[in-house]
């Protein structure tokens, strides 16, 4: 039979659920963060309790917390924000602390943890908290677990984090709309036992889609299947930062999904075994050697690999239309066409800017900066040191060096490759053959891409 004592503490429990007002229990939040920044932050050690190898959140940020007699305390504040996805791109979407993905929470097998949510929406909302085991009523789940959180107010939730893992926070409170305006986040929850599942670098990432038309900010949020924008947190290439490694790091990804669809993640340059989902950790004799994994919508798959293979390694969605950006869909398939060159001048003098698309294939829009409409990315672009990338959407690098310091996360710049092994024409007077030297030796340093200009030499 329940004490006085506890049925007291339990309604006040629930009184704390369904809202903080007045200015005591307000005085008593801890403040919320904001970060506007899309680059990717560096990690951000425990300051107290037990340590542990913080995550870096590729284009994000870990949220800050306070201890306060014995909870570890956070404050997310959901509301709208605006969000660069690549330089010369901005979208108008809804997250959390002024970032689409919100800011990964981190905390550690054992915690008790409090988040107070407060909600700057136009609309009512709540949090679930994605594979985490805890109380019902703590579910996030409105209507069901709890009153939906008005705008405007605030509650808080209160658990245990018992298991560590990879987990996600996302609403679940008119989500349709709420999960495709980007509301959505990575919780990570540590080992209290630090040899256990220890890695040197530990990156996380959400993978989203968004359907927003060219020339607009706003995404369409009844898409179904036409999705344009294909996101790592909210980024496209060429706005998503690389992922450095030095040599013989062990790596991890947690790469979660909350889009529509799924997708084959390919890693060039090394294999790598799957450790973990959003229910735990695979035990070692269960796993098995990858080059590519499927990532199905609404789960986490936490990979790992040894960085043994100096170089740029593209890691990417392997469908191929993730792998570009906006106004992908429509194009008519001109290959082999025959395009008369002085119809293209004529139809020129009437409609400037007119260039017929693809008679050849779609590598000239790679090449030349085409114009669309405004805050309308090209379907391809970026620069690499030998030329135009021709990707966007879903794609990034893994730079794995030899003398990168532990916890630098800054890019280390271009790979320099050893002589004679740059893929080269062959039978052509001058050609970087493997006795004369490498493409790298041929280069001038200043033959670096658009983000050259942030390098950083160790």
């Amino acid at each position: 039979m329940m004490s006085r004592r506890s049925v007291i503490k339990s309604v006040a429990a629930f009184a704390s659920l369904a809202s903080v007002g007045g200015r005591v229990e307000a005085a008593a939040i801890p403040e919320a963060p904001r970060m506007t920044s899309a680059a990717t932050q560096p990690p951000t050690f425990p300051s107290s309790g037990p340590a542990y190898q913080p995550v870096v959140t590729l284009n994000g940020w870990s949220l800050p917390w306070r201890m306060n007699d014995g909870w570890k305390e956070f404050h997310l504040v959901a509301e709208p924000v605006t969000r660069e996805m690549a330089p010369g791109m901005t979208a108008r979407l809804w997250g959390y602390n002024g970032t689409s993905p919100g800011p990964t929470i981190e905390t550690v097998e054992g915690d008790k943890v409090r988040v107070f949510v407060t909600n700057k929406l136009p609309e009512h909302t709540a949090v679930h908290w994605h594979g985490i085991l805890l109380p019902a009523g703590m579910d996030g789940v409105g209507g069901v677990t709890q009153p939906h959180i008005p705008p405007n107010k605030t509650f808080v939730y209160e658990f245990e984090t018992k298991e560590s893992g990879s987990f996600m926070y996302h609403p679940h409170s008119d989500e349709m709309t709420q999960m495709a305006m980007g509301m959505m986040g990575m919780f990570v929850v540590h080992p209290r036992d630090q040899k256990f599942m220890r890695v040197d670098r530990d990156f996380v990432f959400l993978m989203s889609a968004f359907r927003i038309d060219p020339g607009a900010s706003l995404p369409q949020v009844a898409e179904m299947t036409d999705f344009n924008i294909w996101t790592w947190n909210s980024r496209v290439f060429p706005g998503i930062d690389p992922m450095p490694a030095r040599r013989g790091d062990r790596v991890r990804l947690r790469i979660a999904n909350l889009s529509m669809t799924n997708h084959p993640v390919h890693m060039h340059g090394h294999h790598f075994s799957v450790t973990g989902t959003d229910g735990g950790w695979i035990p070692e004799a269960a796993r098995w050697p990858e080059a590519t994994t499927d990532v199905p919508v609404g789960v986490i798959r936490a990979i790992e690999f040894v960085a043994d293979n100096p170089g740029d390694w593209p890691i990417h969605c392997h469908k191929s239309h993730h792998t570009m950006n906006a106004m992908g869909h429509a194009n008519r398939n001109f290959i082999g066409a025959s395009q008369k060159r002085d119809l293209v001048k004529a139809i020129g003098k009437l409609a400037p800017g007119y260039m017929p698309m693809g008679d050849a294939g779609m590598a000239d829009m790679g090449e030349m900066a085409m114009p669309g409409p405004a805050n309308t990315l090209p379907m391809m672009s970026g620069e690499g040191q030998f030329g135009p990338a021709e990707m966007g959407g879903m794609f990034a690098l893994i730079k794995v060096r030899e003398d990168l310091a532990a916890n630098d996360y800054r890019d280390p710049g271009q790979y320099q490759h050893p002589a004679g092994t740059v893929a080269h024409e062959v039978g052509t007077e001058g050609a970087n053959t493997p006795e004369k030297g490498g493409a790298a030796d041929a280069m001038s340093p200043a033959a670096g891409s658009a983000g050259g200009a942030h390098m950083h030499h160790h």
